[in-house]
């Protein structure tokens, strides 16, 4: 959670917020993702700062809220249950649900997004849930089993591992895997050390 986030949810809201991120059980995409997410928030917010700052949170707050791997919705329906919540909700706070659902929709397009095809704020927002490809070994291959117990069951295994080994070539074959300068800096060195090492032990 950042030091201090530009709105605070009633807890009814944050109530129904984390009951969403907790159905069905999820190995990764569940409330701590959140929170990791969150943290990035607020490098970001003591770093160069956000234009948006109540948009850009409530958009990290929502964007995984309805998650079933496999499906091509999730992000469409949980931008869809943000709306519903800020209008439910946050009715006074003066904030525009239509940015918080478009950052959410721009989820959908990781790893097809380059620099400038984004704003700044926008930007910033990707490259904090895409974070985790730049984190230390051990905790970048936590989620990358996290991610694959997600679709264990529903994805044949072999067809797994072609998916996930062509999305992390495909990231590694672009020249920048963070939108922003910021996260560039930070993590484009150790998300690639990361990601050659997965591609290759990905036979």
């Amino acid at each position: 959670m950042p030091a201090s986030p530009p709105l605070r949810l009633p807890p009814d809201q944050q109530a129904a917020l984390e009951a969403a991120y907790a159905t069905p059980p999820r190995a990764y995409h569940d409330y701590r993702h959140v929170q990791a997410v969150l943290r990035h928030y607020g490098d970001v917010a003591e770093g160069p700062g956000w234009e948006r700052p109540a948009e850009a949170y409530l958009a990290v707050l929502y964007h995984d809220a309805v998650y079933e791997p496999g499906r091509s919705d999730n992000e469409t329906r949980s931008a869809e249950l943000a709306v519903a919540h800020v209008a439910r909700w946050l009715p006074q706070a003066a904030v525009d649900a239509g940015r918080v659902a478009e950052l959410i929709g721009l989820t959908a397009r990781h790893g097809r997004l380059a620099p400038g095809q984004v704003d700044r704020d926008a930007a910033l927002f990707l490259d904090c849930d895409m974070a985790i490809l730049g984190a230390a070994p051990a905790e970048f291959d936590a989620y990358d089993r996290a991610i694959a117990a997600e679709y264990r069951g529903r994805v044949p295994a072999w067809l797994y591992r072609l998916n996930r080994r062509r999305f992390f070539k495909g990231l590694l074959a672009r020249e920048r895997i963070f939108l922003s300068d910021f996260f560039h800096e930070r993590y484009d060195a150790q998300a690639r050390r990361n990601l050659r090492r997965a591609v290759t032990e990905k036979h």
